[in-house]
């Protein structure tokens, strides 16, 4: 039997090893750090899941913490609303 006989075996989807980003020693979590925990929040306002982020359990119940407490100091928004998405006025008869 060639090569060219042989049935084709298709190989599994390949995932690599997702490491968390605070892992290292420079890396911290701090509330005073908006630009940081933006990358945290999704474009409605909601803090995104560590099983996407790749957040280990820990670093991200620290990092729920900092961005509730940087939302309660004003510095993230609860919601953000989208100008251009919002839902069209009623009109009045």
């Amino acid at each position: 039997m060639s090569s060219a006989d042989a049935p084709t075996v298709k190989r599994p989807f390949f995932r690599r090893k997702k490491t968390c980003p605070f892992s290292s020693a420079d890396a911290s979590i701090d509330w005073k750090d908006v630009k940081t925990l933006n990358r945290y929040i999704s474009e409605r306002g909601k803090m995104v899941p560590s099983r996407i982020t790749a957040v280990s359990a820990k670093k991200q119940r620290e990092l729920a913490k900092a961005i509730k407490n940087a939302r309660f100091m004003a510095l993230l928004p609860y919601v953000r609303i989208e100008s251009d998405h919002q839902a069209p006025r009623r009109q009045s008869n």
